[in-house]
């Protein structure tokens, strides 16, 4: 457990951690180019090591050097995984692993730890069966563990729920110039989480491959395309520098991020104009965005674009004059936890009062009080909740480890704030 202590002003200049998001996915897309890929300045946490391993089991040789990862490609060819293959609960690693396990000749196993194996993914399955692949939960209760019997997958025009997660689509993406015939994929209702299916397709191309988007409901992916080796460099994370922005938000400080693209496809990149809404002054530099904390006022925000910083605005709203309500986040329901009942929960420990129900939650502040927060071993309630150790006093964080799944050195660059 560690205790947040309180501060007068956030002051001070962070550099981000490089996107898990992009790592994940230039995993992939190096396994499947021909030939040799230099990936700079990967993402070094417990989910891209998963993936790392993962591959390993694939006969997709990764070799770390100093801040970068050489990934030999094999084009495709890729061997049966001798064992099951655990990932945690790296949600990108199992669902894009999910498609990916179709182009290894033979049977593949995917499992991960308890939470993983309550998170659905039978909407991806049932995708892949429509190309006449077995893909079948272990228990029949459409999660992990899986099977997945690959070989040959042909395409052809799949129909997917688009209201859960974008990872499935994304896991079918970045798989199907691989498959035997042209593939199209037809999205039912909304597509939720846009920007992360925007991330899947500009690292598509960067890597030679295109995709036609038909305004994300049909998605034309032609065969024969294949992944060019190249060397790369990642971005860093939005979603982790949500955090120090929000610290400076909640104290009134000015905090500069580093290693940020302003310009990024990533959804999260916007949260720094949330806060403006808000109330916070924004400065937009090269490589780098400056927030400083103003008086803040609450906002009615839809933020189904930007799920994974639903929590850090959460936690900002503590600190907000009036009501702030959250819209459009029902897919939090299955994330590393149920993020909507886990923030209903911690907030109203800490004195707000809080409604939510299916998709939205609503936070107003009130006598607010320490606390010591559950996790739930989630990497993003830790962050989040170590910002409201800025502003109230006798702030813990149980289990602060869970942060090695994205951020494993979040505390200490946290801590650059006291010193």
């Amino acid at each position: 457990m560690i205790e947040i202590k309180p501060l007068k002003a956030a002051h001070g200049t962070v550099e981000a951690p490089s996107s898990k998001s992009y790592t994940n996915r230039a995993y992939l897309l190096a396994a499947l180019a021909g030939g040799t890929v230099r990936l700079e300045r990967p993402l070094f946490s417990d989910d891209t090591r998963y993936m790392r391993s993962a591959l390993a089991q694939f006969g997709i040789a990764c070799r770390e050097e100093k801040e970068a990862v050489i990934v030999e490609g094999t084009g495709g060819i890729l061997r049966a995984p001798k064992d099951e293959i655990f990932v945690g609960n790296a949600g990108t690693t199992m669902r894009f692993l999910t498609t990916f396990a179709t182009l290894a000749p033979g049977q593949t196993r995917l499992t991960g730890d308890e939470r993983m194996r309550e998170r659905p993914i039978e909407d991806l399955l049932q995708a892949l069966r429509q190309m006449g692949i077995r893909a079948e939960s272990v228990h029949h209760n459409q999660c992990p563990p899986l099977v997945i019997e690959g070989g040959s997958p042909q395409g052809g025009t799949l129909c997917l729920p688009g209201d859960k997660s974008s990872q499935y689509l994304t896991s079918i993406l970045i798989c199907a110039p691989y498959f035997q015939n042209d593939t199209i994929i037809e999205i039912e209702g909304e597509l939720t989480s846009k920007p992360y299916v925007d991330i899947t397709l500009d690292i598509m191309k960067t890597f030679g491959v295109n995709v036609d988007n038909e305004s994300y409901q049909r998605f034309r992916i032609a065969a024969g395309q294949r992944y060019r080796a190249q060397t790369y460099r990642v971005e860093g994370d939005a979603s982790s520098a949500s955090y120090f922005f929000a610290a400076a938000a909640v104290t009134g400080g000015t905090v500069t991020v580093t290693h940020v693209n302003p310009n990024s496809v990533q959804g999260d990149i916007q949260f720094p104009r949330v806060l403006e809404q808000m109330g916070c002054d924004v400065e937009i530099g090269n490589e780098k965005i400056t927030v400083t904390g103003k008086p803040l006022r609450g906002i009615t925000i839809n933020m189904n674009s930007m799920p994974d910083v639903v929590q850090t605005l959460a936690v900002v709203a503590l600190f907000a004059e009036g009501k702030t309500t959250v819209t459009g986040i029902g897919n939090l329901r299955i994330k590393e936890t149920d993020r909507i009942q886990a923030l209903e929960t911690e907030l109203t420990r800490l004195g707000a009062k809080v409604e939510a129900g299916d998709d939205f939650i609503s936070i107003e502040p009130g006598e607010l009080k320490p606390a010591a927060i559950e996790t739930y071993n989630d990497h993003r309630m830790a962050m989040s909740f170590a910002v409201a150790g800025l502003g109230i006093p006798g702030i813990r964080i149980k289990n602060p480890k869970c942060v090695d799944k994205s951020f494993p050195d979040f505390f200490e660059r946290f801590q650059n704030f006291y010193d």
